[in-house]
């Protein structure tokens, strides 16, 4: 598959905004103005030239530079479509094996580069931003190492190039009968590494695990050597060195191999659609789900603005939305007016599966929740990784689409919904801008759930005028999560775009443990700077 040189996904894989979600969008932020985007030709014209020697191994090709410059956060999508992409990495290292990873970091340590590792390229928090300054900067691309290296059925681990993709993951486990089931949204080009490293949690994380307790260890190229990690099922003997590795975004080193700790596939699989007739129902029923421990594999909450829009987006179903309407107002709850709808998987054996689902009518029943089967939760599986797609469509139509997320105890969930919401709007109100918003728990612990919120609004012509509009909103929301006592990432990273609130979270003695690791393992500082704690250069860059 071609990758789609400035969006999501593959360049022959389209999803066009139908006109059911134009007019609905339009009715919520106003009528926008198709954006212009610059051809890959003019990009490529823009690129600087490499700053490294001919003699280097690294690949210096403007097209092969740009491929591996951006991530897909907005301030990524901002300088791919406009064409502002001259601070692209000098080079690019394509290691096949971990020995050539290692002859490409020290190849980058002898030329005094930054190094910027890159996986799938799917970061939206800035993970691939390169920094200003005078040293040369080069990315090492993990893309080719992507084989199954080594299965182990006997204690159900495999061993993967860490630059392997998740659909690749999953095709070759399904040969042995197995599964890893990390399913994020990005999926389908984000790679196993990349996961590890921004600590990342898939959609159906009840049953699976996030991906700290799928990584049974791992190999890493550092400056100063080889790095290897975990291998048992436990140990307490001292901190877990794996826990070094999860979130280190790149700073530490090279992580080149993986080991994923694997589970038989499911028999059975459903994605049940419940609505509420009010948030506190639901929100009450959800969290009472989680404590009981019930053996689902995801739960997803839809807030009343999400769950309206969600149906209003659905193209060619207009009888069955409508019969869907009049069922659920017939039981008492009315979408458009306060409805909720929780997404709910059962995974497992048939026996599981059965149990699974006794419980979950009894407790969805008792806070007045409304059943209405498994076809909307076929859409959504079918469409599960379709969302990144839209992006693209949108971003056409002049639509610019943002994404915040964090974690909270059960008690300050609401409160937080709230308050991210209530951010996000008057940021863009402060711009003359209205967004449309909407919220989710993506994911759900006995002790609290994420909270996952998108804002749609429009484009201005000027890419100054979107990075100060994004700008604007990223800063209003992150104080408000940090104001609240948020974590300023539950899945997506750090990066650079949320690095200035790491600190909040961890400590002032956390944070100079963090740079501490860093400097042991990469005493010269080449490893990915302004990534977790901002560094002057890559503040600069930002």
């Amino acid at each position: 598959m071609a990758k789609r040189w400035n969006g999501w996904g593959g360049e022959s894989e389209d999803h066009p905004l139908g006109e059911r979600a134009r007019g609905f969008l339009a009715s919520r932020i106003g009528a926008a103005t198709p954006a212009q985007s610059a051809s890959r030709e003019t990009a490529l014209r823009a690129i600087a030239p490499s700053r490294l020697t001919a003699a280097t191994h690294f690949v210096t090709d403007p097209a092969t530079r740009l491929d591996h410059a951006f991530g897909q956060s907005t301030p990524d999508w901002i300088a791919l479509r406009s064409g502002r992409v001259a601070r692209a990495a000098d080079g690019v290292a394509l290691p096949a094996t971990h020995a050539e990873a290692v002859a490409a970091l020290e190849e980058a340590k002898r030329l005094g580069a930054i190094v910027i590792p890159y996986g799938g390229g799917t970061s939206v928090v800035g993970h691939l931003r390169v920094p200003v300054g005078d040293r040369p900067v080069v990315n090492i691309s993990l893309e080719r190492l992507a084989a199954l290296q080594s299965f182990d059925a006997t204690n159900l681990v495999a061993r993967f190039g860490a630059g392997a993709p998740g659909p690749a993951i999953e095709a070759a486990l399904a040969a042995h009968g197995m599964t890893l089931g990390h399913f994020p949204q990005s999926f389908e080009l984000s790679t196993a590494g990349g996961w590890v490293v921004t600590r990342s949690s898939g959609q159906q994380s009840l049953r699976y695990g996030r991906i700290e307790n799928l990584f049974h260890g791992g190999r890493l190229a550092t400056p100063r050597g080889e790095l290897a990690v975990g291998g048992l099922p436990a140990s307490s003997a001292g901190p877990d060195l794996r826990e070094a590795v999860l979130g280190s975004e790149g700073r530490l080193g090279l992580l080149t191999e993986v080991n994923l700790r694997l589970r038989p596939r499911a028999a059975h699989e459903a994605f049940h659609a419940i609505f509420f007739p009010q948030w506190d129902a639901g929100l009450a029923a959800v969290r009472a789900l989680a404590q009981a421990g019930v053996a689902l594999s995801m739960l997803r909450y839809a807030n009343a603005v999400e769950t309206e829009t969600q149906l209003a987006l659905v193209e060619g179903h207009d009888g069955a939305l409508a019969w869907l309407g009049r069922y659920l107002r017939w039981r008492g709850v009315r979408v458009g007016a306060g409805a909720c709808m929780l997404l709910a998987g059962v995974t497992g054996s048939e026996r599981e599966a059965r149990q699974a689902r006794a419980a979950l009518g009894d407790i969805v029943g008792a806070h007045r929740g409304v059943a209405v089967g498994t076809m909307i939760g076929k859409g959504w599986a079918k469409n599960r990784f379709r969302g990144p797609y839209l992006r693209n469509s949108l971003w056409d139509a002049g639509i610019c689409v943002e994404t915040m997320e964090t974690c909270v105890p059960w008690s300050g969930a609401s409160a937080m919904l709230a308050a991210i919401e209530g951010a996000g709007r008057a940021a863009l109100a402060a711009q003359g801008e209205r967004v449309h918003v909407f919220t989710h728990l993506s994911h759900v612990y006995r002790q609290g759930c994420s909270v996952y919120s998108t804002f749609v609004y429009r484009l201005a012509a000027d890419p100054d005028a979107n990075l100060e509009r994004w700008r604007g909103l990223k800063t209003a929301v992150s104080q408000a999560v940090v104001a609240g006592g948020g974590t300023i990432s539950h899945q997506h990273g750090v990066g650079v775009d949320h690095a200035p609130y790491l600190a909040a979270e961890k400590g002032e003695l956390g944070m100079a443990l963090l740079r501490a690791a860093a400097r042991e393992l990469d005493p010269g500082g080449m490893m990915n700077p302004g990534k977790l704690w901002p560094d002057a250069a890559a503040v600069a860059a930002a």
